[in-house]
């Protein structure tokens, strides 16, 4: 395997296509609404010319700190490392009171996109997957009114997804008035996901998922709707719903999921490959999960090309992760890889080929550049 002999951060800013365009923006959740995304592109290069790419968010929404972290901490210990030692890498870091698992993961999807490149092969077959899959997806949607919610769950329908999660959170009497709207403009031809975003109290959570029930509103699960490492409230919860009870920002947490498996506090979880500290991390996530009946899905943080090449490539290899991801790729303004991935009747297509299967296009990452 080769030697690595640079690690560049890239930051982008791309913009979400706007609903009037057919689009998703502005995208409203229970903290914030935005039009466009920045994300911190991840280029890795071997001293024998071999590239690999990641991709992670521009976390605490600064540039300046996101890139500080990878050019200061994590570069200094991944340049001489040879390729092939992905393992320690993620093993390497500890610091006693911050965790940076979101800037490995993001580092190490671009390790793994290398050693495919290197060896012909696609991630996928890496792990023990299929060289090629057809991936179903679930369709994203931020908070509008229950007219509009209604109109963009038709239009989900006639694409072709069988999935829908939207945000909820800010005014829970309109989320139980805007997802019985989309239920009823699509017939009952939508499994519907509810998230939060940690927005509710407890009372606030039960009186919304007993109105669905009592309309006959069937959610595939209600996402995060408490803080983290509440397990306790968590099982509490569980116990007095039918709703099944799924958690997200708990899954960012070290060990947070064998916490909530053994409270018996959770019907599913919601995990993601760049917070959750990489791929190999995820992975021993989907193996906890597995072994307590827990089904799987996969976050969306609006992911370009490049991570969400990745996604497809850990969900194919990964059995556990079973229920279709979250997806906003089709709201993107621009992309930054050529040609852009598949997205056909709800379903993504596994990508091609060696490494992650994408050419990523640096011209066009030279005129979305933000520094």
């Amino acid at each position: 395997m080769g030697e690595i002999d640079t690690l560049e951060a890239i930051p982008v800013e791309v913009g979400l296509t706007p609903f009037e365009a057919g689009g998703i923006a502005p995208y409203v959740s229970e903290h914030d609404a935005i039009d466009s995304r920045q994300r911190m592109l991840l280029r890795v290069e071997t001293r024998d010319g071999v590239v690999g790419w990641g991709e992670l968010l521009v976390t605490m929404k600064s540039v300046a700190a996101t890139k500080a972290v990878i050019d200061d901490v994590v570069a200094p210990r991944l340049i001489g490392r040879e390729t092939d030692d992905i393992r320690g890498f993620i093993d390497e870091f500890y610091f006693p009171y911050v965790s940076i698992d979101a800037f490995l993961g993001g580092v190490e999807m671009a390790l793994w996109d290398l050693k495919g490149k290197e060896l012909g092969t696609g991630v996928s077959e890496l792990l023990g997957g299929p060289a090629a899959a057809d991936i179903p997806v679930a369709y994203c949607l931020g908070i509008l009114d229950p007219e509009e919610s209604a109109q963009y769950a038709e239009r989900a329908v006639e694409a072709g997804y069988e999935t829908l999660k939207t945000k909820a959170g800010r005014d829970w009497e309109q989320d139980i008035e805007r997802v019985i709207a989309m239920d009823e403009a699509t017939d009952g031809n939508l499994q519907f996901r509810l998230d939060p975003n940690q927005g509710w109290s407890t009372i606030e959570t039960i009186k919304v998922t007993t109105a669905l029930e009592k309309r006959g509103v069937d959610l595939e699960y209600l996402e995060q709707p408490q803080r983290v490492n509440t397990f306790e409230n968590y099982r509490n919860l569980r116990n007095r719903v039918e709703t099944p009870v799924a958690v997200n920002e708990d899954m960012y947490r070290r060990f947070n999921l064998y916490h909530l498996v053994k409270a018996d506090a959770i019907d599913a979880a919601v995990v993601d490959i760049v917070p959750g500290a990489g791929i190999l991390r995820t992975r021993e996530l989907a193996a906890i999960a597995t072994h307590a009946g827990i089904p799987l899905s996969h976050h969306n943080g609006f992911d370009l090309g490049i991570k969400q090449a990745a996604v497809l490539h850990t969900i194919a290899a990964t059995p556990a992760i079973e229920l279709p991801p979250d997806c906003v790729y089709y709201g993107w303004d621009d992309h930054i890889i050529d040609p852009p991935l598949q997205l056909d009747n709800g379903v993504m297509s596994l990508p091609t080929g060696s490494g992650l299967g994408i050419d990523v296009d640096e011209d066009q990452v030279a005129r979305l550049r933000l520094d």
